[in-house]
């Protein structure tokens, strides 16, 4: 902006710029501010250069960042002044301050309109400028027909007729009725054969928005666009001022691109003969160089030809030459160009048959799996996945699971689902298939969804070849010292269905194979017990003649279940007892399970599902998290009251008491012919009945159904759960108080989760301190209010609304406090169970003619009834080993902020779990033991694992075990909370023992705590 002749302007500038913080900074423009708004009170006696000098001053502090709700009558004022400065300031502070819908607007649409119809060129600009940028419904039905009389205008300049396209572009993106198809597509054909370049330029920009609305109306206009394609292509009359690093108009050439792709294949043989030569040419002159602007504008005009190639369906010699361009681009070090050359390719595979020419990159594409870019691991993923075949099936799929060990939490699931589905696709061999399942549950049983294992059991009990290997290659697995649960599961039912097979092996006979199975009990979930007590069931069945130790052995384990908690474990275990004891007949209830009738693979249909996403779709997504960066991802979702119905889950409940109790598998069938896998689907797969038959729901949440189903006020969210609590829990700044607290009162009630004493809420004239002691389920906490004031505070109540699993008394609260008194009100706590709920105080007083009324969270939390304990290797392991059944949890959470782990070591001794440093040989992982209190648990054992990942601070997986399942769950969300949402207030300075250091691989074998890996 010219400032000459305008020193108060630049004063102003200047003392800005002068400010040293930005408090000073605030001072300054607000009072700038009061002199403008001074100033404009007394309109009339301002002369139009002092209202322009303002309203510059206005603009300058609207572009620091500043309110500015005044003075927009006067910047519109100025549009109408006759002379340039002061028109110039009217329409540029205008188009910068109001938007389209201000009422202000509508004030200014003649003046705009006579600007625009008279012969001005320099205020026509500043007119069409203006409503370019901010031009809505009502400009676009006053203005556009003399904005089109302008484009169209032989007697303007390029200058003018350039900004009218643009301007036309926004009234028709407003009102696409503006522009009347039948009387402009011969005016817009027209356009295109404008020798001035800029003029070009915009008339293809509102060319493009034309098509993709009606693309049948503009079909003159497609052999223009290939014409103006070969003017740049020939560098033919481009003048230098539109040659960009010796690149004819990149940004017309693409336009020009972008708009051929909104037709349908060209059938005319000489437009289509031109636009291939076209075509050929910039795919021969594209390379890469070193200079980046260069590159940036030869790949923008390269990768948009890519994709009018693919549009058009090219002959294969271009594809092949295409794909051999890509190739060089996914080889070079430049990570955004690696990026577009493997989203090209994986374009091309979905379009055209280019997947044999593809492979020839093959080894290039699995390099770009270990790029630090996880955007370009992605990609290299989808493209593997979509260029898989049998010829290339057994390189690809082991290629993916060697990366699986390495592979970052946030792509471990997406790679387990691809690998099992191309291994079943693209099986050479049935016993091939068999070992990557396997493998890949091994190497990522965390992330293997239940889908893939019933795979296999699917797959081979249809194959009667393949049974005895699979049973053999199961009992390989259990001898490892730690295996996944999921393994668990899998060599369990493999084994009770066809471990007979192997009897003669050694280590195979019915007793060691119950052996080995029989040690992995005690760490397994609820869900998997039911698999193993069939499998017991089974192992009886298949031993004939009986043996009489096995059996007692067998017997006294059904016989414990038969009193289990869990209704499921319960009804197996009197069944199979009953079952067993009637010999001969037991052959015929677990008869083997026949064939599969055939139906979908239920991986193709979630793979189908959840499709390969795009570029576009991955920024969109990224751009969400960045968003809501403190969001939780979760491995499963489940009502807020426990364990979910049958009914809620979509799942079939049949009596177990049946034939083939233990085999209600999905109805699937597998048929292996000519080396592939075929899958067909003759009925819905809404019933999964392996999930309910097998075992509950291995799902999050107290299975409890009497747990009472009460919405949590947690820690760092400020929203009510319900409309009963909304107004317990509003933030004093919301409430209708003229009395404003002092302090951010959220960051005091955290900070009080973390220590035990300090101030919950302070105003003008009271302030409510806190003094906590706890000790096991019970708690004393001390209300210190003190009046500030030297008159007295009248009206006092406070009241405490308690979630139900808190037992509270208070004391009498007198009604008056004293002029500068203190009074102590002391509260009883009594925790009956766990929960997250929060407790609010609703206090009110009457000081003068204010009454202030507020509702406060007290810092009575699920941590307070924690008391830390130490926990040594050699307790830790049977501890945790005795915590079985539905209490493990297991979740990825992301959105953490990213922290030191010696912070996070800090956070969770302040939250009273204390670190136990020794046990895992991983040195980003973390152990933590703490007792909780309740008057329903009494002293309950808590064990907390967290696997933080060294790539990506923001997102880790935690591990929560104790004997109570509401326990687990709500310690767990808890903690996850205060991970997610961590405040930032002072800590308690409780000192944190050492974080766990690298061990050397050789005390890792000779450790117990290298074994917590798999054990957890």
């Amino acid at each position: 902006m010219a400032l000459s002749g305008m020193r108060g302007l630049s004063v102003f500038i200047s003392d800005i710029r002068n400010c040293q913080n930005k408090e000073q900074e605030r001072l300054r423009v607000d009072k700038e501010l009061g002199n403008v708004r001074t100033r404009f009170k007394n309109e009339k006696g301002l002369s139009p250069y002092e209202k322009k000098k303002y309203v510059w001053k206005m603009l300058y502090i609207y572009m620091l960042g500043y309110d500015v709700d005044f003075g927009h009558m006067e910047a519109v004022s100025l549009i109408s002044a006759p002379k340039y400065p002061e028109k110039q300031v009217g329409y540029i502070v205008t188009a910068c301050l109001l938007n389209e819908n201000h009422d202000f607007l509508r004030l200014a649409i003649n003046t705009v309109r006579n600007d625009i119809i008279g012969r001005n060129e320099t205020f026509q600009c500043l007119a069409l400028t203006m409503v370019g940028n901010i031009g809505g419904r009502e400009f676009a039905e006053s203005l556009a027909p003399d904005v089109q009389k302008l484009l169209i205008s032989s007697s303007c300049r390029p200058l003018v007729r350039k900004k009218a396209a643009l301007c036309l572009l926004r009234l028709f993106r407003k009102n696409p009725d503006v522009v009347n198809v039948d009387g402009w597509a011969d005016r817009m054909a027209q356009l295109l054969d404008e020798r001035d370049l800029g003029v070009l330029t915009s008339s293809m920009s509102l060319l493009v928005a034309l098509v993709a609305n009606n693309h049948e109306a503009y079909w003159s206009s497609l052999p223009k666009c290939v014409k103006t394609l070969e003017r740049l292509a020939r560098n033919q009359d481009i003048p230098q001022e539109y040659t960009y690093y010796g690149i004819p108009s990149p940004w017309l050439q693409v336009k020009t691109m972008r708009a051929l792709q909104y037709f349908p294949t060209i059938e005319d043989p000489n437009t289509r003969r031109a636009l291939f030569e076209v075509l050929q040419r910039i795919l021969m002159g594209t390379d890469v160089v070193k200079n980046v602007n260069k590159n940036n504008a030869s790949h923008a005009v390269l990768f948009e030809a890519l994709a009018l190639v693919m549009h058009l369906d090219a002959e294969k010699e271009m594809m092949s030459q295409c794909v051999a361009l890509l190739g060089k681009f996914i080889a070079v070090r430049e990570p955004n160009i690696r990026y577009l050359g493997l989203e090209n390719m994986s374009r091309m595979l979905l379009v055209t048959d280019v997947q044999d020419i593809i492979k020839r990159h093959q080894a290039q594409i699995i390099t770009s799996l270990k790029d630090p870019d996880i955007s370009i691991r992605r990609r290299a993923l989808d493209l593997l996945y979509g260029m898989c075949d049998i010829t290339n099936a057994k390189d690809i799929v082991e290629e993916l699971l060697q990366y699986l060990s390495t592979a970052e939490f946030a792509m471990r699931e997406e790679l387990s689902l691809k690998a099992a589905i191309l291994a079943e696709k693209f099986a050479p061999d049935l016993s091939w298939y068999v070992d990557v399942i396997l493998q890949l549950i091994d190497k990522a049983g965390d992330f293997v969804s239940d889908d893939i294992w019933f795979r296999v059991v699917q797959f081979v009990t249809n194959n009667e070849d393949l049974q005895p290997y699979a049973a053999a290659k199961a009992r390989e697995y259990l001898d490892k010292p730690a295996i996944h649960e999921t393994m668990v599961k899998v060599s369990a039912y493999l084994l009770g269905e066809f471990g007979h097979l192997l009897a003669r092996r050694p280590g195979c006979s019915p007793k060691e194979i119950f052996s080995i199975i029989h040690e992995k009990l005690p760490t397994v979930s609820s869900f998997t017990v039911s698999i193993l007590l069939s499998t017991y069931a089974k192992i009886l069945m298949h031993t004939q003649p009986p043996d009489p130790e096995l059996q007692n052995q067998i017997w006294a384990i059904f016989n414990k279940y038969e009193s289990c908690i869990d209704a499921e474990i319960q009804q197996r275990a009197v069944e199979y007892h009953a079952m067993s004891r009637k010999g001969a007949a037991l052959m015929d209830i677990l008869a083997e399970m026949p064939k599969f009738p055939e139906r979908q693979s239920a991986l193709i249909k979630k793979a189908e599902d959840t499709e390969v996403d795009t570029a576009e779709l991955s920024a969109i997504r990224l751009r969400a998290q960045q968003q809501t960066s403190s969001a939780l991802v979760v491995t499963d979702q489940r009502p807020a009251n426990g364990t979910p119905s049958n009914t809620q889950l979509g799942l079939v409940k049949i009596p177990s008491m049946s034939s083939n109790v233990d085999h209600n598998l999905p109805d699937q069938d597998i048929s292996h012919e000519n080396g592939t896998l075929s899958i067909v689907d003759p009925q819905p797969p809404s019933a999964d009945l392996l999930v309910d038959l097998l075992g509950p729901l291995a799902i999050e949440g107290p299975p409890s159904s009497d747990v009472q189903s009460q919405p949590n006020i947690v820690p760092g969210f400020e929203d009510a759960p319900n409309a009963a609590e909304a107004t317990a829990i509003v933030p004093v700044g919301e409430q209708a108080n003229s009395v404003q607290p002092i302090g951010n009162i959220a960051e005091r009630f955290h900070a009080l989760c973390l220590k035990d004493s300090g101030v919950l809420y302070e105003d003008p004239n009271i302030q409510i301190g806190i003094k906590a002691e706890w000790r096991a389920h019970q708690g004393r906490l001390v209300l210190f209010l003190g009046n500030k004031n030297t008159g007295p505070l009248v009206s006092v109540q406070a009241i405490i609304l308690p979630p139900s699993y808190l037992k509270m008394e208070l004391s009498l609260v007198p009604e008056t406090i004293p002029p500068r008194a203190q009074v102590q009100c002391p509260l009883e706590v009594v925790n009956l169970r766990p929960s997250r709920d929060v407790a609010v105080l609703d206090f009110s007083y009457k000081f003068g003619i204010d009454m202030v009324n507020v509702k406060l969270r007290l810092p009575v939390v699920l941590n307070k009834f924690l008391q830390p304990i130490p926990v040594s290797a050699e307790e830790f392991f049977p501890q945790w080993r005795s915590l079985s059944g539905p209490p493990l949890k297991l979740q990825v959470v992301r959105g953490v902020r990213p922290m030191p782990l010696l912070d996070m070591a800090n956070l969770l001794n302040n939250l009273r779990l204390m670190v136990c440093s020794g046990l895992d040989p991983n040195p980003n992982n973390l152990v933590a033991s703490t007792s909780f209190y309740s008057e329903s648990t009494r002293a309950m054992l808590c064990l907390v694992r967290i696997e933080t990942d060294p790539a990506d601070r923001t997102q880790l997986r935690m591990t929560v075990a104790s004997g109570d399942p509401t326990l687990t769950f709500e310690l767990k969300e808890f903690i996850k909370e205060q991970l997610v949402s961590i405040p930032t207030v002072s800590r308690a300075p409780t000192p944190a023992p050492p974080v766990p250091q690298p061990t050397s691989p050789v005390a890792a074998l000779t450790d117990p705590g290298a074994m917590l890996a798999g054990l957890l």
